[in-house]
């Protein structure tokens, strides 16, 4: 599918994301490790949640199916995953990968961890080595550097963990959280600690001991987790597509039922500073989780820089970035995002490609990139090559080029939007 935006009239209105990714991971692992049945309203069920449900099935989870929008959780317990009789594929997702190795660590059973091309190139030694430490026998790839990941029998428990992150990594974080449940002590978690807090807010509403301070989580082990009803938030990530193209477009833009979650808005902080007006208003909550909604309006864009200490709170919303960049007056700068060049893709290559073939001027650098603006694009065709947020960004710059973008592959897209095309649309936006 090589389908072809533009937005003549702008982009703008008021809509309600998809479901957030990260939370609808989480809310199924942590369904499949309670006793009992919990109920999950509005899941992301697609793309790499999709995968994390259909590894947890093989490990002996029941899920169903309840009306409109809704799954059931028939959970096995922190230690009642039983022996897959096959490989357990995670296709191309990290957080199944990662968060599941630290739910299979040190079980008693045989499992072998895998996935598609392009997670076999992304690392995985950053868990492997921690959940080594606490007594998980793992062989991987490469002495430990990479999947498939095969985890060898345990008596089920495991040694208290005590260890310094070198990487801000929510992954790492959650799967070293999800470990430390069956150790047999607190498990402490320091170094570089701040980055999304889904896994923690939600360990906290289960009724897990966990504690936050600036320099190091502690958390005590749960033998038994409760079942739990919840319904998961609009996805902020996915959200900031049609809030970088209602700014591209000089339009008001009003999202509804969104996660806004502290740890994942550093978007929203970085278009104010660039000029946008930005309304957060926190509702209700979800399973730890604040929700809301949020009103945004631009003007006139200015560059911005963003440092390394934003990036964890803002990285999947860095080729957005970009695509404001190219508009707004002045110089955009971020460093400190070298992680983005083990994602779906080389991410920062794949921003300069979707650059060039729209016309504009960008410099890379190992960990970032500059560019100035604004600049004046021309239509073009983008190839993505498979990766769903350059696809989407690529959607968004057309908003701000008198003309059309074709983006090759779109499809790639419903790993976490399967509605874009849609919303598009009905935003204001044409498709063809």
């Amino acid at each position: 599918m090589d389908p072809t935006f533009s937005a003549p009239r702008g982009v703008g209105g008021e809509y309600v994301p998809p479901s957030d990714k990260s939370i609808t991971h989480r809310s199924l692992m942590l369904g499949a490790l309670c006793s009992g049945t919990s109920r999950i309203s509005r899941p992301l069920m697609t793309g790499d949640c999709v995968s994390t449900r259909r590894c947890l099935e093989r490990l002996g989870c029941v899920f169903e199916t309840e009306g409109p929008g809704a799954v059931v959780v028939r959970g096995v317990g922190v230690r009642g995953f039983r022996e897959p009789r096959g490989v357990l594929d995670a296709e191309n997702s990290g957080t199944t990968t990662r968060l599941l190795a630290g739910l299979l660590a040190g079980l008693p059973l045989f499992a072998v961890l895998t996935g598609d091309d392009s997670l076999l190139g992304r690392p995985m030694g950053r868990v492997v080595e921690p959940l080594r430490q606490m007594g998980a026998r793992i062989e991987a790839r490469d002495g430990g550097r990479f999947a498939p990941l095969a985890f060898l029998p345990g008596d089920g428990n495991l040694r208290p963990l005590s260890c310094s992150l070198a990487v801000p990594s929510a992954q790492v974080k959650s799967s070293l959280m999800l470990a430390a449940l069956r150790a047999e002590g607190p498990s402490r978690i320091g170094g570089k600690i701040h980055s999304r807090d889904h896994t923690e807010r939600m360990l906290r509403a289960l009724g897990v001991g966990l504690e936050t301070g600036r320099e190091e989580i502690v958390i005590s082990p749960a033998p038994q987790l409760s079942p739990f009803e919840t319904t998961v938030p609009g996805d902020i990530s996915s959200a900031a597509f049609f809030i970088a193209a209602a700014l591209i477009s000089g339009r008001e833009i009003l999202v509804k039922g969104c996660g806004v979650n502290p740890t994942r808005i550093g978007f929203l902080s970085a278009v104010k500073r660039m000029g946008a007006v930005v309304d957060v208003r926190e509702e209700q909550s979800a399973l730890g989780e604040p929700v809301g909604s949020i009103k945004v309006r631009g003007g006139s864009l200015s560059g911005t820089r963003i440092e390394a200490e934003e990036v964890p709170e803002l990285i999947d919303e860095i080729p957005l970035l970009a695509v404001l960049g190219m508009f707004a007056k002045g110089v955009t700068v971020v460093r400190g995002a070298e992680e983005l060049r083990v994602k779906e893709s080389d991410r920062l290559a794949m921003i300069g490609r979707m650059a060039e073939s729209l016309g504009a001027r960008i410099e890379l650098a190992p960990d970032g990139f500059s560019v100035e603006g604004p600049q004046k694009l021309r239509p073009g065709v983008v190839d993505p090559h498979e990766d769903h947020r350059i696809a989407m960004a690529a959607a968004v710059a057309a908003c701000g080029i008198p003309g059309q973008v074709t983006v090759k592959g779109f499809e790639c897209a419903a790993v976490s939007y399967p509605d874009f095309v849609a919303d598009y649309r009905a935003l204001g936006g044409a498709v063809a």
